[in-house]
């Protein structure tokens, strides 16, 4: 197994736009194409609160490759994503981080 660590910056006042857009409608577009979370965090005591942190597991980058390719291509995630954004962009920047576990950690 592989995680998937990504972290969403959002522009000032825009968390709340992103948190229902992944409440909403990429969670279950996700469902759809067989992406797995491994949980969502959001800030408390940091840098930034204007961040989502989200892990994703995957049992190998091929995995990935497939099923994260058909979500950005799936024109009903195109089309949501467009929606969300009619007032301005969501986000700042995205980090994506593919992580492989330890030997001694308590995630396989």
């Amino acid at each position: 197994m592989i995680y998937e660590l990504r972290v969403y910056r959002a522009l000032p006042g825009r968390l709340p736009a992103l948190l229902d857009r992944f409440d909403k409608i990429t969670l279950k577009l996700w469902e759809k194409h067989g992406i797995r979370q491994a949980g969502f965090f959001t800030t408390l005591i940091g840098a930034s609160n204007n961040e989502l942190t989200y892990m994703l597991a995957w049992e190998s980058l091929a995995e990935r490759e497939e099923r994260w390719t058909a979500f950005v291509k799936d024109p009903a995630w195109t089309q949501a994503r467009e929606d969300s954004e009619r007032d301005g962009q969501i986000t700042e920047t995205i980090i994506n981080q593919i992580l492989v576990p330890t030997a001694f950690s308590a995630v396989s």
